[in-house]
């Protein structure tokens, strides 16, 4: 962690002032990483009402502040490096960031007996060191992260020293963060009213997150519009407007110099050299397409058809969940030439992969990826869309109308009210005997 105290020089080429970014802020918690892991923690509330305790209670919004005030401190950290996407987060972390919470607990408790004190003495004098301290919290937060000390951010001259090196935008940067804080506020007094009391405290803890996130967020691009004077130093893709349109993000830097890695491995014919390297690099990036391309490349080339046919499990359903419909079937594809009987573990993935094949026209993989689904996935509710799609490829695909209708039949015996059934016989009605005649 850098431990440089904050200069007063200007930098050189001063980013934009943060109010030209602020939808910058505001949507960095709706990215996706950020939004599922925030989600995540505000759904950890309901055990509450599962384990109904004081101490569940009071231990579960612990653990949800404690694991929300470690990101919060890690989007500083990494945005005054210049990092604001968060998916390049993942090759950045710093194990003294896991401390900070506890440090600005620290932090906020002395200061309080310190005012307290004070107001014992004198009430005006307590009042005024409140004050003090109420200003000069977004920059102990500043050099909290910068030092990782609590020492160093306990003394008043490394805070003022902050507010010096920001200059008169400390003072909007306290009153859009007083907004930001009151904002909060008045969501939650807007759900309170709608929600049951069931679903009111996940979301209650949903906003309290998503706004200390863009707090958060605000105040590392702070620190990064003043990197040069504080003395920090920018990771590689740092910035949000400053980089050049090919600017390669850190993620990419990465991936990139593992493709050299790999490529040079298969070059020089060592393919298990290059396949360990390919393992290795995925096993710690799951959702990172880069990485998993590049074992399933290296996998196919070097033949190892179990291992290709498993990590297909897991890459297909990736490659969907992302919208690589396209590139997932073509990875099925690959996977079948080495074992024509390979087929996903889950339904919605199957039929998913199945309607891709379908829409490229595809009738002969659409119904080899269909075959036999009922009786893999029986009971699930997907079974009724997989026949009504298998119908489909049979009447406008093959034209087989007559294995259609037997598809129509089933559809009828087993599902005869799901809207999936309705549109298998819409499909069909040119082919349907004519009603018998009432007369």
């Amino acid at each position: 962690m850098n431990q440089r105290t904050p200069g007063t020089a200007e930098p050189a080429q001063q980013p934009p002032r943060f109010w030209h970014r602020l939808n910058t802020f505001f949507l960095f918690p709706l990215q996706s990483q950020p939004l599922t892991y925030g989600w995540l923690l505000a759904l950890c509330s309901l055990l509450i009402y599962l384990l109904p305790s004081p101490l569940v209670a009071i231990v579960t919004e612990l653990g949800i502040l404690l694991a929300a005030s470690r990101y919060g401190f890690k989007v500083t950290a990494l945005g005054s490096r210049g990092i604001y996407r968060a998916e390049d987060f993942t090759s950045h972390y710093d194990e003294d960031w896991k401390n900070l919470p506890w440090k600005l607990f620290a932090l906020l408790v002395l200061q309080s007996m310190a005012a307290g004190w004070l107001g014992s003495v004198k009430p005006v004098l307590g009042q005024l060191a409140l004050l003090a301290i109420s200003f000069l919290l977004p920059a102990s937060l500043m050099v909290l992260v910068q030092t990782g000390s609590l020492r160093a951010t306990l003394n008043p001259a490394n805070a003022w020293a902050a507010v010096q090196v920001v200059g008169w935008p400390y003072v909007l940067l306290c009153f859009f963060l007083f907004l930001l804080s009151e904002g909060s506020v008045l969501a939650m007094a807007l759900l309170a009213p709608i929600f049951p009391e069931w679903l009111l405290l996940p979301l209650i803890n949903w906003v309290l997150i998503y706004f200390s996130w863009v707090m958060c967020s605000l105040l590392g691009y702070v620190m990064y519009q003043n990197h040069e004077a504080f003395g920090i130093d920018l990771l590689p893709g740092a910035g949000i407007d400053t980089q050049p349109p090919d600017r390669r993000t850190p993620q990419q830097i990465e991936h990139d110099a593992t493709d050299a890695l790999v490529a040079q491995k298969v070059t020089e014919g060592d393919l298990e050299g290059a396949l360990g390297i390919a393992y290795e690099h995925q096993r710690t990036r799951h959702d990172e397409l880069p990485a998993q391309r590049r074992y399933h490349r290296i996998l196919a080339l070097a033949n190892k058809t179990p291992s290709l046919l498993d990590h297909a499990q897991r890459f297909i359903p990736l490659l969907l969940r992302l919208g690589q419909n396209a590139e997932a079937l073509r990875v099925c594809q690959t996977c079948r030439a080495q074992d024509a009987k390979f087929v996903l573990a889950q339904a919605d993935h199957t039929l998913a992969l199945a309607r891709t094949a379908w829409g490229v026209g595809d009738a002969a993989l659409t119904l080899a990826l269909l075959g036999g689904f009922d009786r893999r996935f029986k009971g699930h509710a997907s079974v009724p869309k997989a026949y009504e799609l298998a119908a489909r490829a049979l009447l406008q695909g093959m034209g087989r109308a007559d294995m259609a209708l037997k598809v129509l039949a089933t559809l009828e015996a087993r599902h005869p009210n799901d809207a999936a059934t309705q549109e298998a016989r819409w499909l069909l009605r040119q082919h349907l005997p004519p009603a018998p005649s009432t007369a």
